[in-house]
């Protein structure tokens, strides 16, 4: 079922999205990859506050390549979601309702995900220049040393995904891997 939602994430979306869902993504994502994710939780661990607004957000596992001259971003395809597991269920655990990446969560990634009411979307693997069309701003918030793996906070307009594992822990890929 095709579904358009809106940013920030709340329970009440959480509530309607379930596993296999085609959805349309609109407002404010942020993007972040595991440099900055790791950052995060050193703050974190320092006891600082983290630079972003964590609570109801998305976050675009995704390092963008240079923007072209008149584009706002370069290609925006996503990263390997499992490659932030390590650091997911802290964020989870501290608001965060919704992850987009590729691939398959861990154990540790689910159960943070139930016991917080989040989801997990998949973007379309090798299609990074037809995602960056869904954006339309994009700028550094932090962390500009990392360079493509800077936060950024970005403006989405109708960005397709799927919910591949939802508030529940229904789990696309393991239906699939029943089905063969």
């Amino acid at each position: 079922m095709d579904k358009y939602i809106t940013t920030p994430i709340t329970e009440k979306v959480t509530a309607d999205l379930k596993s296999g869902d085609y959805v349309y993504i609109t407002g404010t994502v942020y993007v972040a990859r595991d440099a900055a994710h790791k950052r995060m939780i050193e703050a974190l661990e320092k006891k600082e506050s983290l630079p972003i607004d964590i609570k109801d957000a998305a976050v675009y596992y995704m390092g963008p390549s240079p923007a072209r001259e008149g584009n706002v971003i370069g290609s925006a395809g996503p990263t390997t979601a499992s490659r932030m597991d390590k650091y997911a269920p802290v964020l989870l655990d501290l608001g965060q309702k919704a992850m987009i990446g590729k691939g398959k969560r861990s154990r540790e990634v689910i159960d943070a995900m139930i016991r917080n009411k989040a989801v997990y979307f998949a973007a379309v693997g090798g299609a990074g220049a037809l995602l960056s069309k869904c954006i339309t701003k994009s700028e550094i918030v932090c962390y500009e040393d990392l360079g493509a793996e800077a936060v950024r906070k970005i403006e989405v307009l109708n960005f397709p995904a799927i919910v591949v594992i939802d508030r529940e822990g229904n789990n696309l890929y393991d239906l699939k891997d029943k089905e063969n």
